[in-house]
């Protein structure tokens, strides 16, 4: 692990009670409209941008990375990551710029990383992250592919039909028993079959991906997450959270429905309770391990320029 004891050190999550923070915000008159009934879209939010080149565009125009910040704490919330043995498969959907797939591969060289995401542009920028890193075994241990997992499920060379049905009779402390076949990685970034399937992954994160997703869709999209995890292997999930900060800077013509906004450019967010996402993923087929709130403060640094 090449997480600093420093940078451990000052990880948090813990910054304040989540019950004080509702309280606030449902005692709030200015905040009220946060905790209305959806009745129906208003005419200029019936017709919106297609989410998949919402996002595409976002990204595009947050190419830079400066707006995406390693997510240093990830290793520290989600130790399995660093624990778990040698030739570990990680999948890690919608994986943006790789702000989350740069964290896996430097704490634990012994994973394979595979990254998914709707954006072709978006993939480019994450290789070029990572290349960036200028550790060779970083660009042999990533492997980005092209998937709109919510709306087209994952390739079958990650999860054959076989594997798949296999997955729901076994027993869940069982390893996976599928050998791992060679695959071709194409000019494009994208993974091509050559004889089966990499037999599932260990391990899945879905870090503030499943909040871009439309509510209706998020139960089949988690299904097949499901459907691609080895028994006895786990999600990792990290999203926004009821009254996030960020869920109250939206206006009210930008609710799209209860607890879910649509921003100028087209984006959608949605903000999750604990019952919401243990019923989402109980329903899928998983097994609830541990699920809290995040409650952290965000700290506004403002740079003066000089003459």
């Amino acid at each position: 692990m090449n997480v600093s004891a420093a940078e451990a050190a000052e990880y948090h999550s813990k910054d304040f009670d989540w019950e004080t923070l509702r309280q606030e915000i449902e005692n709030d008159p200015s905040l009220s409209y946060h905790l209305l009934p959806f009745l129906s879209p208003q005419p200029e939010q019936q017709v919106s941008k297609d989410p998949i080149k919402a996002w595409q565009s976002f990204h595009i125009q947050h190419s830079s990375g400066k707006f995406f910040k390693e997510r240093r704490y990830l290793l520290k919330e989600f130790p399995e990551l660093v624990s778990c043995g040698d030739g570990s498969k990680v999948l890690e959907v919608g994986c943006g710029n790789g702000s989350t797939a740069l964290p896996i591969l430097r704490g634990n060289d012994k994973v394979i990383l595979y990254a998914c995401d709707c954006s072709n542009e978006t993939l480019q920028r994450a290789k070029e992250f990572v290349v960036a890193s200028n550790v060779a075994s970083f660009e042999h241990r990533f492997r980005p592919f092209y998937c709109d997992f919510a709306t087209t499920g994952f390739p079958k060379w990650l999860a054959c039909d076989y594997c798949r049905e296999n997955f729901g009779q076994k027993d869940p402390n069982c390893i996976s028993d599928v050998k791992e076949e060679r695959t071709l990685e194409t000019d494009s970034g994208s993974m091509e079959e050559r004889s089966c399937c990499i037999g599932g992954v260990d391990f899945i994160t879905l870090i503030f991906t499943l909040s871009a997703v439309p509510l209706q869709i998020m139960p089949t999209a988690l299904r097949e997450c499901f459907s691609v995890l080895k028994p006895g292997g786990m999600l990792l999930f990290r999203d926004y959270g009821l009254y996030d900060m960020t869920m109250l800077r939206f206006e009210p013509d930008q609710r799209v429905g209860f607890r879910e906004y649509m921003r100028s450019d087209g984006t959608h967010s949605y903000f999750f309770c604990l019952d919401t996402v243990r019923n989402l993923f109980i329903s899928a087929g998983f097994i609830e391990l541990e699920i809290e709130y995040c409650c952290v403060k965000s700290q506004l640094y403002l740079r003066i320029p000089t003459k």
